[in-house]
């Protein structure tokens, strides 16, 4: 039976040796870009593009819109690695999968996460197309990537939870937010599992219980980043509204057009971000 500890350790490696055979980038930044959120890779300069087929247990997203490749590139000069396309607990998969990209990405050097997503807002001050930064989150998802973790090797398997989003990142989010007219929110943002989305009902306890925003994503790969020691900044862009008192049905069409209403918002942010890292 191989052990736990040497099994992951092995997956991680076998990723890294494909990636290495297709560029020597040892990234600081990287960022997960969320469902309709594909167009933020276009600010940057890409050096290597590979798709997720062709690297070991990494796997096609199931989700018709992502589009399933690592970026190598720079934004703003400073070198950084994005997925084009990220992994849901909705799609079958497994938690262990659904955070290997993130072991790789420390594996690869990476030191911050940017964690981008999609989501409703249950919160009545943030409306469609705004952007807010995830201040804390709530796990409902049932699961949790750690568990079953059986080394420090791999991290702590305790993992301290206190700061799953770096205050002095949402700082600087904020001060570039208001240095460019650009509204933003500060939010706790809930996981459910979906595919489905959530009942009048279970909007109303979600609100009850101190979530702002909701999603299908996120918090696996937060929970794993800081176990890891890399600090995490999430964002959120608003793409429905889910107020129970006057919910009405959305399409995944209405979605897309929130999320592209506020993707070049979240682009200059984000651009900014890194620009200013190394003075974080």
């Amino acid at each position: 039976m191989v052990h736990y500890t040497e099994d992951i350790s092995r997956k991680v490696n076998e990723s890294l040796n494909v990636i290495n055979k297709h560029t020597d980038y040892k990234p600081k930044i990287a960022i997960i870009l969320g469902t309709g959120l594909n167009d933020l890779a276009s600010i940057i300069d890409i050096e290597t593009e590979i798709p997720y087929e062709e690297i070991p247990h990494f796997s096609k997203s199931f989700v018709e819109f992502h589009q399933s490749k690592l970026i190598f590139g720079k934004i703003s000069g400073k070198k950084v690695v994005a997925m084009q396309g990220r992994y849901h607990y909705y799609e079958g998969r497994s938690m262990q999968e659904i955070t290997h990209p993130v072991r790789v990405m420390k594996a690869l050097g990476v030191e911050a996460l940017i964690i981008s997503n999609a989501a409703g807002s249950m919160n009545p001050e943030i409306k469609n197309a705004d952007i807010a930064l995830i201040e804390d989150h709530i796990n409902l998802l049932g699961q949790n990537p750690l568990i079953g973790l059986s080394s420090d090797d791999l991290g702590k398997r305790f993992t301290d939870m206190t700061e799953p989003y770096k205050h002095k990142f949402i700082n600087e989010f904020q001060k570039i937010a208001v240095e460019n007219n650009i509204k933003i929110h500060k939010a706790v943002y809930v996981a459910m599992t979906g595919p489905s989305l959530e009942t009048r009902a279970e909007y109303k306890f979600l609100r009850i219980i101190g979530a702002d925003v909701v999603g299908m994503s996120t918090v696996p790969e937060c929970i794993m980043a800081n176990h890891l020691n890399m600090d995490v900044v999430g964002i959120t862009i608003v793409t429905d509204e889910c107020y129970p008192e006057t919910l009405k049905p959305i399409s995944i069409k209405e979605v897309l057009a929130n999320g592209k209403r506020a993707e070049p918002k979240l682009t200059l942010l984000i651009q900014k971000f890194i620009e200013n890292f190394d003075l974080i």
